[in-house]
């Protein structure tokens, strides 16, 4: 995917959760070493890189957290409201066809994933 399309749909999700400020959205954050953090708030603020979401903690309390649109691009984060996700798969699972280069010897080639 180019940097252009990548672009237009960081665009695309930031213009949709302009609509969802002020809603109780659900939050699926990958933290990475297979930790992954699960919590439910409201969309308070949506800023050009970045928005922000006031998540409910233990005690009644709230904690605020930003995320990127790049990690929704991504897929690190997912964001549902009334378990129906706001937004489907970006990148798809399918593995890249298998490049085959030759090289100047004769008889020798080279696999490769692009």
């Amino acid at each position: 995917m180019d940097l252009a399309k990548q672009a237009k749909i960081v665009d695309s999700i930031r213009d949709t959760l302009h609509d969802f400020v002020g809603k109780r959205l659900k939050v699926r954050a990958n933290m990475g070493r297979s930790k992954i953090v699960e919590s439910e708030g409201v969309l308070t603020q949506v800023h050009p890189q970045l928005f922000i979401m006031e998540v409910d903690r233990k005690r009644g309390r709230t904690a605020r957290q930003s995320y990127q649109y790049v990690d929704v691009l991504t897929g690190m984060v997912e964001l549902s409201q009334s378990g129906e996700p706001l937004f489907d798969a970006f990148i798809e699972d399918t593995p890249p066809e298998p490049v085959a280069l030759y090289s100047l010897e004769e008889g020798v080639e080279e696999t490769i994933l692009t």
